[in-house]
């Protein structure tokens, strides 16, 4: 099979053994596979991802010089059984998967190998318990959003929104636009947005906020001001005694770009008694002036990944038509084509989610 290889932070297609099944593993064919941020940063900042594993949690997510096989947003074309399977879904079904292997230890197909590759070829190892049906009306391209759409939920509930919460999402990228159609989706806002980009500000209107700005001419907590002022005091959000007399609604702030100096803008800029979510994943060191943040009051919270129930909930979502997430694929490639997309990407104007068809 081929497949497209990471290593030592740079990308090549490479020929390898299509994988074998082992117990409870079914052999699929890759039929489609979204470009993650996460997958971009993975490549330019691998050395920084794999210290600060090694430094939090004391695991090796992967070697640096070794051959990787990224793709984490996956739908695939069920082949072949392994040994101890059900069988429940027929060879030629279709199915969607959290990145995982159930295996001793479990296997993480966000960075995967030769041997359990990612989405990022043609063939690849998923277990059966984890296989989602994909309904005959979802197309293969649609059903990879279910993994940025589960993420965006993930945000979403760590901030714990409140019905009267006016919520600002800071970076309009697949997260940040995802997290917008989460928020529309349970009847959060008004939703303010804000984006440099003018083609990504285009498509946060089209998931559902209310307000998009320019930050170079409009500040986002200013347009948060204007909408979320309270006359009624229950509706008033949780107080502090540094700033009597702030009568507005609760503000909860998705920090979804994930560059050094953003949590400091952000505390900078949001509400008295804020929270904020920190989805945007950033890679370098960064630093904030904490009292910033003390005198504030702000609630920083940080967030990754998503639970099982949540990846179900996803496509559940995407499956029933509840929300249409559609626009955010941008364009398609096939394996050839992976590196001229990553370099698409970094051009906010040009693309929002490639999907890869091996």
């Amino acid at each position: 099979m081929r497949a497209v290889v990471m290593q030592s932070g740079k990308l090549a297609v490479e020929e390898f053994a299509i994988p074998q099944p082992g117990p409870g593993e079914v052999l699929v064919k890759t039929l489609a596979c979204g470009i993650c941020g996460s997958d971009i940063h993975c490549v330019a900042h691998g050395r920084e991802l794999l210290d600060s594993a090694k430094k939090v949690a004391g695991i090796d997510l992967f070697g640096f010089d070794d051959k990787v096989i990224l793709g984490h947003e996956i739908c695939a074309e069920v082949l072949e059984y392994g040994p101890d399977c059900r069988k429940t879904l027929a060879p030629g079904s279709r199915a969607v998967s959290v990145p995982f292997l159930l295996r001793d230890p479990p296997a993480s197909l966000v960075f995967g190998s030769p041997q359990s590759p990612g989405g990022y070829s043609e063939y690849m190892l998923l277990s059966e318990p984890f296989l989602m049906p994909v309904p005959d009306h979802v197309p293969n391209d649609l059903a990879t959003l279910a993994e940025p759409l589960a993420v965006a939920i993930h945000a979403v509930g760590r901030a714990n929104p409140g019905m009267k919460d006016v919520p600002i999402v800071i970076g309009c990228g697949p997260i940040g636009l995802a997290v917008i159609a989460v928020l529309k989706a349970r009847g959060i806002g008004p939703i303010v947005a804000a984006d440099f980009s003018p083609s990504r500000r285009a498509m946060a209107h089209r998931m559902g906020a209310d307000v998009v700005v320019d930050p170079r001419e409009t500040s986002p907590y200013d347009s948060w001001k204007a909408l979320a002022g309270a006359t009624d005091v229950a509706d008033i959000g949780r107080q502090t005694q540094m700033f009597p007399g702030h009568a507005y609604r609760q503000s909860i702030v998705f920090e979804c770009v994930g560059i050094p100096g953003m949590i400091q803008q952000i505390l900078n800029g949001a509400a008295p008694c804020s929270k904020i979510v920190v989805a945007g994943l950033c890679m370098e060191l960064d630093q904030f002036y904490p009292s910033y943040g003390i005198i504030k009051e702000v609630d920083l919270v940080f967030c990754i990944a998503f639970t099982l129930e949540e990846y179900a909930q996803a496509f559940s979502m995407i499956a029933s038509g509840q929300l249409d997430v559609a626009p955010l694929i941008t364009g398609h490639v096939p394996l050839d084509g992976v590196e001229d997309a990553f370099a698409r990407l970094k051009d906010p104007e040009q693309d929002v989610k490639i999907v890869i068809v091996p």
